[in-house]
């Protein structure tokens, strides 16, 4: 009978527990160095190629810059840097739970 009401509490623990472990998941996956990281080396891909294939009449509309090749390519820098940030120094797991029976 005495473990009767203990029983509720342990399942809560649990749930308590499972929930730490995949919001910890959750916030590593979404990172937000991945996403800004991914983003702009996509769209530094995106401006790199078109910046490669500018015909004469853009280049020199920017004043005989590409600039659609610098800024392509400087998004493609910011972009790795960002991904190998978050390769280096990835987010730290949570520590482990402290169970009231432990000191």
């Amino acid at each position: 009978m005495s473990e009767q009401p203990d029983r509720p509490e342990q399942d809560v623990q649990r749930e308590v527990t499972e929930l730490e472990g995949k919001s910890a998941t959750a916030a590593r996956l979404f990172d937000i160095r991945r996403i800004i990281g991914g983003l702009f080396v996509l769209y530094g891909v995106i401006v790199t190629i078109t910046g490669l294939t500018d015909d004469k009449a853009a280049i020199d509309k920017a004043e005989g810059i590409n600039i659609n090749l610098w800024t392509g390519l400087g998004m493609l820098l910011l972009g790795l840097f960002f991904l190998t940030w978050l390769k280096l120094r990835p987010t730290a797991p949570p520590p482990p739970p402290q169970s009231p029976d432990t000191p």
